[in-house]
């Protein structure tokens, strides 16, 4: 495998930086200079603006070709192609059970906090949500009728079930697989070297993705709803820090605050871009590189989980259910609750892992249970910030998941999961896989 072009631990520092100071940046240009219309319109709106637009369309021009070739050439490597359906099988259930935690968490703190009482939205933003299709819908779409216009859309399930079953014939193909499945090892490669190339760019990103997000936030926005700003946030690092962790150790027994410590820089992307799927290509290279997974593991279970994996989105979904229905002064059922419940599970398969899918989630969810839409106006205004921090939880799942499947499957570098930060870059790359003795 050819060397990295940069350190990652150093890399993951400098985007940590550059997230901070971002953040300055941005406050002190609004509490200064951001009401000029020629730092409005220059600064924020013009340079800042097109940086960091710049850096997500690089990210999200890898996202197809990067899940296409890594997902073949991860199925055809597999010697036994019955363990795709166990790995598939394992990732699906933990997925579907972490958001089930997930929702559940955060109807418990609304239940208990009631962030709906008393709330006085300074701002109401119209937005038009669009509706999601049904259950049996996603399904059917997820064969795709054109792979090519399913890969030109960005439509993760379709695209992954195509590489799926082109992965599955080469397997099957003899001497004529052997031969495209190395040319699709040699394009992973080289894929993978222009996303390092692109993560060069990620402090710079970074920087002005956030840098805008603090100019343009006025802390009036967050007055209104701050109980229900401050309880989404709570639940949020609850689940990250508490469930992945407990989850983590008791089927691995690995180190949660090693695991957190490689995944910084991949939480510091999906905050600044606030879209899962922006951010897998610094997921699976995160995954296999930092944390040991095997690209036959991690090819299927990064992008299934930034297709389906909505922890995050779950926890903002039920605290805004109740919060919604505590303001508009109804009280929901325990049956009702449970039908919210089960509702973010299903409506989590398909959803597509780019900024504000929650909302569009949302608006469906609160039909089920008889909430007007409307009530989303009510929160519009601080669901960036909010979007952002629920992303970082998502992919934060993406790379548990990915990590505990692998570990379960023999397919886990510990040496290189273990390795420390201040160790050479790939020392542990020669070291063997599988379980811990």
């Amino acid at each position: 495998m050819a060397e990295p072009v940069f350190d990652h631990r150093k890399l993951s520092n400098r985007i940590l930086l550059a997230l901070l100071a971002g953040l300055v940046f941005g406050v002190a240009l609004n509490l200064t200079i951001a009401d000029r219309e020629w730092a409005q319109s220059f600064l924020i709106d013009g340079l800042l603006t097109v940086v960091g637009e710049i850096f997500v369309r690089l990210l999200s021009m890898l996202v197809v070709p990067l899940v296409f070739v890594s997902l073949i050439t991860g199925v055809s490597a597999l010697s036994d192609p019955k363990s795709l359906g166990r790995i598939g099988g394992k990732a699906v259930f933990l997925y579907m059970l972490t958001t089930g935690v997930a929702i559940s968490l955060a109807l418990a703190g609304g239940l208990i906090v009631q962030p709906g009482l008393g709330a006085s939205p300074v701002e109401q933003v119209t937005r038009e949500i669009a509706a999601q299709p049904s259950f049996g819908q996603v399904l059917i779409d997820m064969v795709p009728r054109n792979p090519v216009a399913a890969m030109a859309s960005g439509d993760m399930l379709p695209i992954i079930i195509f590489a799926v079953l082109v992965g599955l014939a080469i397997a099957m193909s003899g001497e004529s697989g052997r031969r495209v499945g190395g040319f699709f090892t040699d394009f992973n490669t080289v894929i993978m070297r222009l996303v390092e190339f692109v993560m060069l760019l990620a402090p710079y990103g970074v920087f002005a993705l956030i840098a805008v997000l603090g100019a343009t936030t006025g802390i009036s926005t967050f007055l209104g709803v701050l109980k229900y700003v401050v309880l989404v946030l709570v639940m949020l690092l609850i689940h990250a820090a508490l469930t992945y962790s407990l989850l983590l150790k008791f089927t691995t027994g690995l180190s949660p605050r090693v695991f957190f410590s490689k995944i910084r820089a991949v939480q510091a992307f999906a905050f600044s871009t606030a879209s899962s799927g922006a951010t897998i290509p610094v997921t699976l290279k995160t995954v296999e590189q930092r944390l040991g997974v095997d690209n036959r593991v991690a090819s299927f279970t990064v992008p299934l989980g930034a297709t389906i994996n909505m922890d995050g989105t779950a926890i903002m979904q039920g605290v805004a259910t109740l919060f919604i229905a505590q303001y508009f002064g109804v009280d929901l059922s325990f049956a009702q609750m449970l039908m919210v419940v089960l509702m973010v599970i299903m409506a989590s398969v398909g959803a597509a892992g780019v900024p504000g899918v929650g909302l569009v989630l949302l608006a469906g969810v609160l039909a089920s249970v008889g909430l007007p839409a409307e009530g989303i106006a009510l929160i519009l205004g601080v669901d960036r910030i909010l979007d952002m921090t629920r992303t970082a939880v998502n992919v934060t799942g993406d790379c548990a998941v990915s990590t505990i499947v692998a570990h379960s499957e023999g397919s886990l570098d510990l040496a290189v999961f273990h390795e420390r930060d201040d160790a050479p870059a790939g020392a542990g790359a020669a070291t063997r896989r599988g379980s811990e003795a």
